[in-house]
């Protein structure tokens, strides 16, 4: 199908839903789309700031990205592509360990590499994904990965603990005493009263805001590539590959749709855009989250509606004192933000062994997630020659390996405690990671 959208008329009863290729009056529509960039502002935000990247670049480049994953996907799966929080870790050691510049290569590499991973999956299906990834493996990936940040979280929260103790507080008192779109926005609007606080204790310097145009093209800048950090970044693409396919099958689940013939597209999309993202100076992208569940709240799936949260992205992308201003946040803000995003994302790979019935007294899935979560939190590392491979890198191969190999061994000596026949929900389904 092309896009194209059909009016839903009549009024919309407690069981209703609007499908993809639906839409409401023009309106509502733009009402809800503008919805769609609030729910994904913040986590999109965090992420640039978090790295260093400009978040103009990045909110450029997830604007056009989404844009372009509707076209792609024939506007079949309602997506925002916002920033990826599985890149953080790679982006900051490749930015410490050689430059920025360095770090984007590795993100259109991560790019490249998903985009070919969504042209098999579209010829050959995605069957083989849950073989190499189940959920065990899939899980402590997830898991590996947000723990491995978290002495990043505590190197911000050390240099202003008192504006990071009061966002953190906000973000935990907001989540309990709100519902409805503002419960949901709680890492938002705990970073909102976190930036009030550190202004009121002088800690934002508002110059870079006053200096800034009100109209102009984000900051571009062009991606080098080294073989050495390369290892830091290729196995963040399992994470993006869970993602996607969690997204793709929480959307079908939700709207009633068999939807696994685009599979492929989503991550192909999602690829391309990573490497756009790369190529330009922005931040990784993958599927959000944050808008499955205005999707769910509202019960309307419209792409329509992400056509306009990517063109109201990309008009605000085009405002540098818009930018400038994202950009005075402090690092005490960031650090309590990340201290719940990062341990979020880490218990989220928990999650996916919850939903799964991943079964711990089976010493194939314990040992897979204890050593390769060792690995990935005390950040072990190998370097050969120029090729320097850390805690992500070895925790993923690690995980890989370990499951794969106990799991053969274990069938061949008939030890294997694995039943007959596992139920299990599909690897990354409702993920909800960055």
């Amino acid at each position: 199908m092309s896009i194209g959208w059909k009016l839903h008329e009549g009024t919309l009863g407690p069981d209703d839903i609007v499908a993809p290729d639906e839409r409401l009056s023009w309106p509502k529509t733009v009402g809800l789309g503008a919805q769609h960039v609030v729910a994904m502002f913040g986590a999109t935000f965090l992420v640039p700031l978090i790295t260093g990247f400009p978040p103009a670049t990045t909110l450029f480049f997830s604007a056009v990205g989404t844009l372009l994953f509707l076209v792609i996907t024939a506007g079949r799966v309602p997506s925002y592509l916002g920033s990826s929080f599985a890149l953080i870790a790679p982006i900051t050691a490749a930015t410490a360990s050689h430059d920025q510049a360095t770090a984007l290569g590795g993100v259109v590499a991560v790019g490249a590499l998903l985009a070919l991973v969504g042209l098999v999956v579209h010829f050959a299906g995605a069957k083989w994904i849950d073989i190499v990834m189940p959920p065990v493996v899939t899980g402590t990936i997830v898991a590996l990965i947000g723990f491995n940040l978290a002495p990043a979280a505590w190197n911000n929260v050390k240099v202003a603990p008192v504006t990071a103790t009061v966002t953190l507080t906000a973000i935990i008192l907001v989540t309990v005493l709100f519902r409805g779109i503002i419960g949901r926005l709680s890492i938002l609007v705990g970073v909102l009263i976190g930036y009030a606080t550190a202004v009121f204790r002088g800690e934002v310097d508002f110059t870079a805001v006053s200096d800034a145009a009100w109209f102009g093209l984000p900051q571009f800048q062009t991606p080098s590539f080294s073989a050495s950090t390369l290892g830091l970044f290729l196995p963040v693409v399992l994470v993006l590959v869970a993602e996607n396919v969690g997204h793709v099958k929480s959307v079908s689940a939700m709207t009633g749709r068999d939807l696994d013939a685009v599979t492929g597209r989503a991550l192909f999309a999602d690829g391309v855009a990573t490497v756009l993202a790369g190529a330009g100076g922005g931040s990784g992208t993958t599927t959000y989250a944050e808008n499955i569940g205005v999707m769910a709240a509202t019960r309307v799936y419209s792409t329509a509606a992400y056509m306009v949260a990517g063109l109201v992205g990309l008009t605000l992308s085009l405002m540098p004192k818009f930018g400038a201003l994202i950009a005075t946040i402090p690092v005490g803000v960031l650090g309590g933000a990340a201290t719940v995003l990062y341990g979020m994302i880490g218990i989220l790979g928990a999650r996916i062994w919850v939903q799964n019935r991943v079964d711990f007294s089976n010493p194939v899935n314990l040992n897979t997630a204890a050593i390769a979560l060792i690995i990935g939190i005390a950040n072990y590392t190998l370097v050969i020659g120029d090729v320097s491979l850390e805690g992500i890198a070895l925790g993923t191969g690690a995980a890989l390996l370990v499951y794969h190999v106990m799991r053969s061994l274990a069938k061949w000596r008939g030890t294997s405690m694995e039943p007959a026949s596992p139920a299990s929900v599909p690897a990354g389904a409702e993920l909800g990671a960055h």
